[in-house]
């Protein structure tokens, strides 16, 4: 099997998205159902019609992406005839994405990732107001070298880390907002392109995220996880993991550690995946993937029409 499934994180969503599945699938129909049930909200009023700045708060677009890359992902079952097994060989999800990855790869039911996703964003929202933070994706330069961008950055204070290796000349760093200002001024200096403070609301996948990784250690305690049907990249060892209580150990230290997405690209290329399927809203991932693994035959599946184009694929 040459083929991974991989999982859309927050930016991915747009008002609209999951709703051309609703309403040709009624496996689709399923999942948002189910979704709207496990956050106790019609979610999916919100996502087909609703307000982009309500959509974009990170409760309600963490399940949201969620919902729609697993909508997509049922179709694709129903629709060949298969299931995950006979279909792909690993799955791999970008930040929230992991969670959609170890749902399709049944560790979790769709119910239990819902809801916590719900939690997940609503504890991160309570740790960036309680230690506020910032974003800033720097482009063009090394890992290395932004690496080093972040340890000059940084005082005895105010600190900035290493939040996304999205893929070659695409870092994203995260971190106490003085330190990521002072990064953004630095890293012209130090060859880069250009380095944009990101719309987001806290600094996320770094150590200001502590309380909700805390709050996510006693959600997690509560979930039943149990071993993925088929190997699940993990974020932060970008290597393929099968056991439910490493995993959940793992989800923990996602909060506050860095997603090592390009590492993780590479990995599945390593073991043999040629073909990289973003289920899901938009085509960021594939973007990403591209630039890592250039070769690859990439496919996005989220709307009726890309369904059709994703049948011969399989």
């Amino acid at each position: 099997m040459t083929l991974a499934f991989v999982f859309p994180g927050q930016g991915s969503q747009s008002v609209g998205m999951g709703k051309d599945l609703y309403d040709n699938f009624s496996v689709a129909k399923d999942v948002f159902n189910e979704v709207d049930e496990a956050v106790c909200f019609k979610l999916s009023s919100l996502m087909f019609e609703g307000d982009m700045a309500e959509l974009t708060k990170t409760v309600h677009a963490q399940p949201a992406i969620m919902a729609t890359s697993m909508a997509a992902l049922k179709v694709i079952e129903k629709e060949t005839g298969k299931n995950i097994q006979e279909l792909a060989s690993f799955v791999a999800g970008h930040s929230l994405g992991e969670y959609g990855a170890l749902c399709a790869a049944g560790a979790l039911s769709l119910f239990d990732t819902a809801k916590l996703l719900k939690a997940r964003g609503e504890y991160m929202q309570e740790a960036s107001l309680k230690n506020p933070g910032a974003m800033a994706a720097v482009l063009g330069l090394s890992l290395k070298e932004v690496n080093e961008l972040v340890n000059k950055a940084c005082d005895e204070t105010k600190k900035c880390y290493i939040a996304n290796d999205n893929c070659q000349g695409q870092v994203v760093i995260s971190g106490h907002k003085e330190a990521i200002e002072k990064a953004a001024l630095l890293a012209p200096e130090m060859g880069a392109k250009k380095c944009v403070i990101l719309p987001v609301s806290g600094g996320f996948h770094s150590p200001l995220m502590e309380e909700a990784a805390v709050k996510m250690q006693e959600e997690l305690v509560k979930t039943n996880l149990v071993n993925p049907v088929i190997p699940v990249i993990s974020n932060v060892t970008a290597e393929a993991e099968t056991n439910a209580d490493k995993i959940k150990e793992l989800l923990v230290a996602q909060v506050t550690g860095s997603v090592r997405w390009t590492e993780s690209v590479s990995y599945m290329q390593m073991k043999g995946v040629t073909d990289f399927v973003e289920c899901g809203n938009g085509k960021v991932l594939t973007g990403l993937i591209k630039r890592i693994v250039p070769d690859a035959r990439l496919l996005n599946v989220g709307t009726k029409d890309q369904v059709e184009q994703a049948l011969s694929f399989f």
